[in-house]
């Protein structure tokens, strides 16, 4: 059985680039727009890690990844930030519960390596 990464993005060019790029690395995914659906998504699907935005309207992923930290099934997926603000919000979004925090554009060659990182050290 393939991983399964939740795809958190507000901008749907990018949600629908990220999910063919990452299913073309072998990946299964899921899709949210927004942290609130995260959320919901996370709860029902489980997923292997979670790619989340930080700025999203309805609730933002600062927000989301607190409520995704407090269950109890949930608390050890790890959650990579991905962001186009740098390192403005890094400390925040370690504070929140992310991992890592990944800027944007992602680079996909060497979002493989660490998916598989993540996934394989949260096993």
């Amino acid at each position: 059985m393939s991983k399964r990464v939740l795809i958190v993005e507000d901008v749907a060019d990018v949600r629908m680039m990220m999910k063919i790029l990452i299913q073309l690395h072998g990946f299964e995914t899921i899709l949210a727009r927004d942290g609130y659906e995260a959320v919901i998504k996370a709860r029902e699907e489980h997923p292997d890690i979670i790619l989340m935005d930080l700025m999203m309207p309805i609730m933002d992923g600062f927000t989301a990844t607190r409520l995704i930290r407090q269950s109890e099934e949930l608390k050890k997926v790890p959650i990579l930030a991905i962001t186009a603000y740098g390192d403005t919000f890094a400390e925040k979004a370690f504070e929140a519960g992310f991992d890592d925090v990944i800027p944007k554009p992602v680079e996909f060659e060497n979002l493989k390596p660490l998916l598989n990182q993540y996934i394989s050290d949260s096993n």
